[in-house]
């Protein structure tokens, strides 16, 4: 029914707006995504999407079409209503969901409220052909990684000699992402030998 609105925005709720558009004010439902990037008393455009249900009619909107796009896919999911589906945009942001779907990360789905096991099985299966791959590794990949890194660092420096305690407090000082394995490794002995 509507494609989106232009309006100010007049009021921030968790997890809905109010939309002016001359002089009426839209109710629209939204993703904590959307209100991280709006301000009231600004102009936005907000694309949305008309649902009707049996209690009532509902407008949803979000500040990006990508958003929306990827919020009409999930409502068609069995079992994945509006509410289900505002609890995952609000959970993840449209990357994250999109590397989640497509690398069949069933965890980081059920970050979301509400989202169990088996229904983040079903959005995998059912949306994964739908949506692009265009996407890039969320950054929490990357912390990750350099956390298994480490890891294995400090495991590495234990066995080679070294007291834990005193590893763990240098390897937690390096922060830096870009560091191989074997670089936080030497990193480290030079710390280490350089305290003793």
């Amino acid at each position: 029914m509507y494609a989106y609105i232009i309006g100010d925005i007049k009021s921030i709720y968790d997890g809905e707006i109010i939309l002016e558009n001359n002089g009426i004010g839209y109710k629209i439902f939204t993703s904590q995504t959307t209100i991280n990037e709006i301000h009231t008393y600004e102009t936005y455009k907000i694309y949305t999407e008309y649902i009707t249900r049996e209690d009532g009619v509902y407008l949803y909107g979000f500040s990006t079409e990508e958003e929306l796009e990827i919020f009409k896919k999930l409502i068609k999911v069995s079992s994945i209503g509006p509410k289900a589906g505002m609890s995952i945009l609000s959970t993840l942001s449209v990357n994250d969901l999109k590397y989640a779907i497509h690398n069949n990360d069933i965890d980081t789905l059920t970050k979301a409220p509400g989202i169990g096991k088996k229904s983040a099985g079903r959005i995998i299966l059912e949306i994964k052909d739908k949506i692009d791959n265009d996407y890039s590794v969320p950054s929490e990949s990357t912390s990750s990684s350099l956390s298994q890194d480490k890891d294995f660092a400090i495991e590495a420096l234990v066995n080679l000699g070294y007291v834990k305690n005193d590893v763990q407090k240098v390897i937690e000082k390096i922060k830096d992402d870009d560091l191989q394995l074997e670089e936080i490794i030497k990193l480290a002995m030079k710390t280490l030998e350089n305290k003793g």
